[in-house]
């Protein structure tokens, strides 16, 4: 199996996607997780993708992280969410691990194809990523940490646990620190389930993670400027990548649908046409929201100033639904006025 170390992306990931295409009903029938299309994977090299060239990764940009989350995530859909979430986790650590010891974990990742997880939700926290109640305790150079989490997707097939957690005992909720917590120093009792519809193969039940390690393993930067600079506009261009990739799939099923109908009334494109231009506008204005905020986090990717403001705006609509009617309906509008060639186009 070829490597994006070697070869094109498009090329390097046919293998995967093959892996993915076989996998996927069942994985989201039975609710388990994709062990074979994660191997995949990592034996293509994938899950070091976005770590720097000196390190041994493939130095990838966010816009390719990007293209191969959407190729994922029109083939499953779990296993392109895990692949985004230990994106934006190793991203965090690539911009804001600072020492040598986070160096050596880089280096690590891609050697060992170690998969990394994270715990940043918290009970009784109303849902606030950025305020903790669990605290990092210190016995010299040593650190214990317990969280109570919610949700830890893939938790229990990953090697690293990236938790927040206040950064001492006396830390307000505000002062948060990223711990990177590394199995087997690393404990996880089960304590609730989460049927995630769709994302079934992420496996996201609650946890009570309790974790040993060290203060080399607390990355340099404070969690707030980790969150707003790197790990909110990661995830929510990587979530939007794999959306993305859903959404090709069920356009190609569409356009498919419309073309069966089209044979059977040769010269009179069939109502469903209409719609399927409809929804073709609507998928390209999806493309290019997901690869222009892309473009933008390149942009500014050195400008922390600018990057906290992405961020902020990010944190800010987090809990909104993502339905906007008004889009919607100006879309539609937009269809009808082009209808007539648009679904020519679409039924042929």
């Amino acid at each position: 199996m070829t490597t994006v170390y070697e070869s094109s992306i498009d090329q390097s990931i046919t293998d995967v996607l093959a892996v993915l295409r076989t996998y996927a009903d069942e994985v989201d029938r039975d609710a388990r997780f994709p062990t074979e299309s994660v191997d995949a994977l990592r034996d293509a090299g994938l899950l070091g993708v976005g770590i720097p060239r000196e390190f041994g990764g493939g130095g990838a940009t966010l816009t390719d992280i990007a293209r191969i989350s959407r190729a994922l995530g029109a083939e499953c859909a779990s296993t392109a969410m895990i692949f985004v979430m230990h994106q934006s986790q190793v991203l965090s650590i690539v911009r804001h691990g600072k020492s040598d010891a986070m160096a050596d974990l880089q280096r690590r990742i891609v050697t060992d194809r170690i998969l990394v997880a994270s715990a940043t939700t918290e009970i009784n926290i109303g849902g606030d990523v950025r305020s903790s109640s669990c605290a990092v305790e210190y016995d010299g150079e040593q650190i214990t940490l317990s969280k109570n989490a919610p949700v830890i997707s893939y938790g229990e097939y990953a090697q690293i646990v990236l938790a927040t957690a206040r950064r001492s005992v006396d830390s307000p909720p505000s002062d948060q620190v990223l711990v990177v917590c590394e199995k087997p120093d690393v404990t996880l009792v089960k304590t609730g389930t989460w049927d995630t519809l769709g994302f079934r193969g992420t496996c996201s039940p609650g946890f009570m993670l309790d974790a040993r390690t060290t203060t080399s393993n607390i990355l340099g930067d404070n969690y707030g400027d980790i969150s707003a600079q790197t790990m909110l506009p990661v995830a929510h261009v990587l979530w939007g990548s794999a959306w993305l990739g859903i959404a090709d799939a069920a356009v190609t099923k569409a356009r498919k649908s419309v073309q069966k109908a089209a044979r059977k009334t040769p010269g009179t494109p069939p109502p469903s046409a209409l719609r399927l231009a409809e929804l073709m506008v609507v998928h390209e204005q999806l493309v290019d929201t997901v690869f222009g905020a892309a473009a933008k986090f390149e942009a500014v990717a050195d400008s922390p100033a600018e990057l906290g403001a992405i961020g902020s705006r990010s944190r800010s609509t987090t809990s909104r639904s993502p339905r906007r009617r008004s889009s919607s309906t100006s879309s539609a509008g937009h269809c009808r006025s082009v209808a007539s060639p648009a679904t020519d186009r679409a039924a042929r």
